[in-house]
């Protein structure tokens, strides 16, 4: 059965990566959300037992589960760390995603789109049949954050320099969006590069 092929989304945190990928799950794709994905993993006691040894019962208090807070402190301040994270964790998510790709072609799903912050920095760029960045300027993209989690300039700055630079990821991707319109105005050129990505020629 052959796979049908795979979308990842990239831009800059608060770019509108979340609403591209909506749309294109409401075209019938499968979507694959890492940050939903991640969230899942934490609620899991070998997870926690885990993390619980590396930094400290006070990452995870008995009943309240992780301290999100606390952990990103800790990753965003200490690149090791964030390191030891990330290999811990990359491999278990690639196994929900390779179910999620085989579950498509079962359903016949038009594609399978990988919403993740850390696209490029993972290599998950290397399991997409195509890339789309979302260009949304950065004070566009702080203005969502202040209202959506009230970031100010220095978290927003913090978070991304443990990401690619922006440049990079818009010059590997295969397409670009305007993530500065409406949400409907981005759900249109969504649906409209899925179709251009549906109909490429194989290889």
């Amino acid at each position: 059965m052959k796979p049908p092929p795979v979308i990842g989304i990239a831009g800059g945190i608060g770019s509108g990566k979340s609403t591209v990928a909506g749309a294109l799950q409401d075209a019938g794709c499968l979507l694959y959300d890492a940050d939903a994905e991640v969230a899942r993993l934490y609620e899991r006691d070998d997870v926690l037992a885990t993390l619980r040894r590396w930094w400290g019962p006070e990452v995870a208090p008995d009943g309240e589960g992780l301290d999100r807070a606390r952990v990103a402190g800790i990753i965003f301040d200490d690149p090791a760390q964030r390191e030891r994270l990330e290999n811990y964790l990359f491999p278990l998510l690639a196994d929900e995603r390779a179910a999620l790709i085989r579950r498509a072609a079962e359903e016949h799903a038009p594609a399978v789109v990988i919403d993740a912050p850390l696209l490029y920095e993972a290599g998950l760029d290397a399991e997409c049949d195509a890339v789309i960045f979302v260009d949304t300027p950065r004070d566009e993209r702080l203005r969502r954050l202040r209202d959506r989690s009230g970031w100010d300039a220095g978290e927003l700055d913090r978070r991304e320099k443990a990401q690619l630079p922006l440049d990079a990821k818009r010059e590997r991707a295969d397409y670009t969006v305007n993530g500065s319109g409406s949400r409907a105005d981005l759900a249109r050129e969504a649906r409209r590069l899925l179709e251009d990505v549906l109909n490429r020629p194989a290889g």
